[in-house]
Order: structure tokens, then C-alpha cells, then sequence
């Protein structure tokens, strides 16, 4: 096997394969697993009767998901485009069986998780990757009528709205609002006109505060998010502590392991709330450089959808640049939770909360960008050839 480092990436090439690795995606993904990890093992070695449980467990889970990327880069797209309807077909199976007493495992009131083979699986985070797998598919077939009819804009919702139906009973309300708001902006980015991209926005709006205003834990939330200090013993708990960590950590933190909000304090600090354990033991130029990671990741994915718009693989860019939007608004929201921008949540810091599936859902994201990016390279390289060979 040879190894060769171009403008391109790393190459590594075979007798009966070739692969070209964006080496600034795989190091940014590296460094956010690893700072992830550090902070897991910080915010959790309290937690239980062994100091390494959730930390071992989290190393598995990174394992799992380097195997899911691994398979993800080895995947041709064209079967993934060709297998969109049927993948969605079975997303909407596996929520439909979370819902069948004995099937559904219940965690914190909400049911979200199936057990298979005495591992959870949650499966609103394969739902979310199958989202954007589809809609890059449908988008590719019918860009046209996406383009000219607000009928093309309205048709794959429909099927989503199945979709986010069954994600409210469970009840998920922020991976609904994720895939709702990947699969808008991936249809803006295929040309949908603007007035129609409007309305669909403001209907889908209206709906969002209807359901917040409708459900009194919604309604509670929205309040407490909007002053937590008015109840920081009860609905406004969470919130307030985490605002402490981030007052505690100011500039460089109280230092890696140092932190005291995570001592039963701060609830859910190794999971959706390890971006406050973060403010506080490495300040603020830990949270920037956090930040910095994953807005180079989000470039990162945007380029490469670049590059496959500019080869003609039209399923390839939209794939691309839905992956990059899924990761954006995913870790917007959690920071925006964390830091009281937004009300709570309970979604997970991409690549680095811990976490089974969102672990191997967000790797296998980055094993799918990996492999897009190595068929844009491939397609460049054999157009020069043909263009060199007259």
C-alpha cells in the first residue's frame, strides 16, 4: 500500500482500492472526540460506585463509532441514494416499535431507546442521519419541482411529519425541530423559491408554539429558560447551575478536573450539559476553541459539497451540505441550552457528549463526509485525465 500526501488529502492507494482522506476533517473530528472524551471522563469519575464506568463505556462507544465511519467510508453513495426511501421506511419502523410496551425503553419519562441484545440503541439519532440521507435523494430527483412548486417542498414534509409525529409521542421535541430544520434548509439550498421557503418556515413556527404552549412541561420550560432565577431551586434548576459554570470558569477555567458544578449540582454535566463542565474548567478559551472546531467542521462539510456540486454529483453536495447543517443547528442548540440562549433540551454535543448512539451516528456522519469527499477527488482526478487525453 502506498501512502502520498497532496493538496487533495492523505492518498492511500492499493492493488484493488484508492482513497483520498480530507486530513483537516479528520483531525478536527479527532480533536472534538478527544476533548470530549477528556471531559467525560472529568464530569463523570464521580458518578457510581466505579470512577471509570462512564469512561470506559464512552471509549466503546467512540470504538463502535470508528468502525460505523470506517464502514460509512468504504459505503458507495450511490447506494445510499439508491436505498433512501427504504432506509427512511425502516427509520419510521424502528420509532413505531420505541412505542410498543416491551419493545420501548423508558429513561427520565421519555421513551426513546430500544433494547437489543441488552444494548440501548436510541434510535431518534439514526432518524436524524436517515433524514438527511433521504432528502438529499429526494431533493436529487425532484430538484426541479422543488425549485418551481411549493407542492415539491411540501411532499417529503409530509413523510417527515410522519416521522416527527411519532418522535413527539415519544416525546422528543428537539430532534423533531432538527430534522425539521435540516430538511428546510437543505431544500432552501436546492433552489426552493424564497416566498414559498417563507411561508413553509412560519407554518412550521406556528405549529412549534402551539405544541410549546398546548403541553404545560413545554410551557414550564420556556418559562424557567426565560428566568431561571425566579425558581433556582425547582423548574429553573438546571439552567442556573450551568450559568454558574460558566461565571466560575471565566477566562482559563478553574483548571481540568477542578470543577465543582458536575458534584451533583449541575444534572445531565457528562451528557447534553458537558458544555457547561467545560466553560468552567477551561474557561473561555476552552469554549472558543470548541466553538472554532466545530465551525471548522461545518466548513469542512460545506467544502466538500463544493466540490461535489462542481463534479456534477448532485446527491454527493446535497448529502454534504445537509450533514454540515444537521451538525451546526445540533451544536448550536446544545450550546444555546447551556449557555440560556435557548430553552432546554435534550440533545447531545455532537462528537463529544457521552452517549452510544449519538456517539456512533455522529462518527458515522463523519465516515460518510470522508467518503464524499474521496468520490469528489476521484471524479476530479478522472476528468483531468479525460480532459489531458483529449
Amino acid at each position: 500500500m502506498r501512502i502520498e500526501y497532496s493538496r487533495s488529502g492523505l492518498h492511500l492507494a492499493g492493488d484493488k482500492f484508492s482513497l483520498y482522506l480530507d486530513m483537516q476533517l479528520m483531525l478536527t473530528a479527532a480533536a472534538l472526540l478527544i476533548i470530549g472524551y477528556i471531559m467525560v471522563i472529568s464530569a463523570s469519575m464521580h458518578l457510581g460506585q466505579d470512577a471509570f464506568h462512564y469512561s470506559v463505556r464512552q471509549l466503546v462507544h467512540i470504538f463502535m463509532g470508528l468502525v460505523g465511519a470506517s464502514l460509512m467510508l468504504f459505503l458507495p453513495l450511490r447506494v445510499l441514494e439508491e436505498a433512501g426511501q427504504w432506509l427512511f421506511l425502516l427509520g419510521l419502523a424502528l420509532l413505531v416499535a420505541v412505542l410498543i410496551p416491551g419493545l420501548g425503553v423508558e429513561v427520565n419519562g421519555s421513551t426513546r431507546w430500544l433494547s437489543l441484545g441488552g444494548v440501548r440503541v436510541q434510535v431518534s439519532e439514526l432518524v436524524k442521519l436517515i433524514s438527511v440521507v433521504y432528502m438529499a435523494g429526494y431533493i436529487t430527483r425532484h430538484v426541479q419541482t422543488v425549485r418551481t412548486s411549493i407542492y415539491g417542498m411540501v411532499r417529503p414534509l409530509l413523510l417527515l411529519a410522519f416521522a416527527c409525529v411519532l418522535l413527539l409521542l415519544e416525546p422528543d421535541f428537539g430532534t423533531t425541530a432538527v430534522i425539521l430544520a435540516t430538511a428546510l434548509s437543505m431544500m432552501f439550498l436546492g433552489g426552493a423559491r424564497l416566498w414559498q421557503f417563507g411561508i413553509l418556515v412560519c407554518l412550521l413556527a406556528s405549529l412549534g408554539t402551539l405544541l410549546i404552549v398546548q403541553s404545560p412541561y413545554r410551557w414550564n420550560r420556556l418559562v424557567s429558560f426565560m428566568d431561571p432565577w425566579a425558581d433556582p431551586l425547582g423548574s429553573g434548576f438546571q439552567l442556573s447551575q450551568s450559568l454558574i459554570a460558566f461565571g466560575r470558569g471565566e477566562l482559563f477555567g478553574v483548571g481540568l478536573g477542578s470543577g465543582v458544578q458536575k458534584l451533583y449540582y449541575l444534572p445531565e454535566n457528562h451528557t447534553d450539559f458537558l458544555f457547561a463542565v467545560i466553560g468552567e474548567e477551561l474557561g473561555l478559551v476552552g469554549v472558543s476553541v470548541v466553538v472554532a472546531l466545530f465551525a471548522c467542521l461545518i466548513w469542512k462539510a460545506f467544502a466538500i459539497a463544493r466540490m461535489s456540486e462542481q463534479t456534477g454529483h448532485s446527491f454527493a453536495a446535497y448529502l454534504a451540505y445537509g450533514l454540515g447543517i444537521w451538525f451546526g443547528i445540533q451544536a448550536f442548540i446544545n450550546m444555546g441550552v447551556t449557555m440560556g440562549m435557548l430553552p432546554t433540551k435534550g440533545l447531545t454535543l455532537p462528537l463529544m457528549s457521552y452517549g452510544g448512539g449519538s456517539m456512533i451516528v455522529m462518527c458515522s456522519a463523519v465516515g460518510l463526509l470522508l467518503r464524499i469527499h474521496n468520490e469528489a477527488v476521484q471524479r476530479q482526478r478522472s476528468a483531468r485525465a479525460r480532459y489531458w487525453n483529449g
